[in-house]
């Protein structure tokens, strides 16, 4: 009963602070969540410990934040998980099935779906296609992937940390990254394709 008079409590006083909810009673706050001007939360969103939201964001509905900061003009979501430690910096995208942790995604850079980006650092206007992780962790200790500037990943790449993605590069869909990319690079790792022709299956 507590915990309910504490949510309807939470609820009164950002919507007195303009925050628009189109289903409050399906949004859960913390006692200690911050929210700046003009955010919009959709239905089915759980704001943990120790998120700090600034101003014009949009986050979308079935989205959990936890010991996170958003920066000014940025959407979340739906559907996406946005960990400790994790910054969004302004005009960043966390889109949908999208799980972010201990990672700054720099200024306009986005991470639009179905990617994992851990222990990382992206810089600004990067790309993340879809289906991308990185792979922090190798059993024993995890390990950070950089991302600079401008860098466009394909979807379905996998990085394997440690390593760095320098500015203006792009890695070729399909790609598994265990070397460093210098600037203005491609970088492809895929196996030839093999097509046989007059193919007849085994009955």
């Amino acid at each position: 009963m507590k915990q309910i008079n504490l949510q309807k409590n939470l609820r009164k006083k950002f919507i007195k602070k303009g925050v628009k909810m189109i289903a409050p009673e399906t949004v859960f706050f913390s006692k200690d969540t911050k929210i700046g001007k003009n955010v919009i939360i959709e239905p089915y969103v759980v704001i943990g410990e120790k998120v700090k939201i600034q101003n014009n964001i949009k986050i979308l509905s079935f989205s959990h934040l936890e010991k996170v900061k958003i920066e000014n003009n940025v959407i979340i979501g739906p559907f996406a998980r946005i960990r400790p430690g994790t910054v969004l910096k302004s005009g960043s995208r966390v889109g949908n099935f999208v799980e972010v942790k201990k990672s700054s995604i720099g200024k306009n850079s986005k991470v639009n779906h179905l990617s994992y980006i851990g222990d990382s650092n992206l810089g600004k206007n990067v790309n993340i296609g879809a289906g991308t992780i990185t792979c922090n962790y190798d059993g024993v200790k995890k390990s950070k992937t950089n991302i600079k500037d401008k860098v466009f990943i394909g979807s379905n790449s996998s990085l394997v940390a440690p390593v760095t993605i320098n500015s203006s590069s792009v890695v070729g869909a399909g790609s598994v990254i265990t070397k460093n990319v210098r600037k203005k690079s491609l970088a492809l790792t895929r196996s030839s394709q093999i097509e046989i022709k007059n193919y007849k299956r085994k009955k």
